[in-house]
């Protein structure tokens, strides 16, 4: 971490601290405002999941799983880079980004998951990545450009991670609705529930038959 996304990190917490522990409603909703005006922004929020962690951990070892982990890094930042997106962090196995507009996130997650199935043809079966992508679009905060937090965030958690699975990318309807553009891929409606959430989103059809 550099030293502007550390001290912006420091101040962040401290605001945090500040908020927890103040009792007056209109000094706590200052320091509330105060957080959404330094970190606020409108994103949309791109996850990506690596598929079978526990499964490949447990045949093959934790060695053989954070090499396929590596893998997967250097393949995901440059395309995410390519298509408009800023890298916050690599998490586990794990991929979080930011982008300007719901079309460029879908564009990326379809390269993406083109890149990785070309790739496999490469490696045998036990090194094959295959990932699963989840998308939404709201007000989030971003602090020092390496991590982020909101509702857009939670809901895109839980598409890439609990729902989706390998091969599948999943937006939220609240996100497919800023695309005004001619869709260049298929739509399939899905209805999703995690966790007592229900979260209206689409399956993203990429494939060609």
């Amino acid at each position: 971490m550099n030293t502007v996304n550390k001290r912006q990190s420091k101040k962040f917490q401290e605001l945090l601290l500040r908020f927890s522990q103040e009792t007056n409603v209109e000094s706590r909703k200052a320091i509330e405002t105060e957080l959404w005006r330094e970190y606020g922004t409108e994103r949309v929020v791109f996850v990506l999941d690596m598929s079978g962690f526990s499964l490949l951990t447990r045949k093959y070892g934790i060695i053989h799983y954070l090499s396929m982990v590596r893998r997967m890094q250097l393949t995901a930042e440059p395309i995410i880079k390519t298509y408009g997106g800023s890298m916050l962090k690599f998490e586990a196995d794990n991929c979080f980004a930011v982008f300007p507009d719901t079309l460029s996130a879908v564009h990326a997650a379809i390269a993406l998951q083109l890149a990785f199935d070309a790739s496999n043809l490469l490696t045998s079966d036990d090194f094959d990545v295959h990932i699963a992508c989840g998308i939404d679009q709201g007000k989030i905060l971003i602090v020092g450009d390496e991590d982020c937090f909101g509702d857009a965030v939670n809901r895109a958690c839980k598409l890439g991670e609990d729902v989706a699975t390998a091969g599948e990318i999943l937006v939220t309807q609240d996100a497919i609705k800023s695309i005004t553009s001619e869709l260049d891929f298929e739509l399939r409606e899905v209805m999703v529930s995690v966790s007592g959430l229900t979260i209206p989103s689409y399956a993203i059809g990429y494939r060609k038959d």
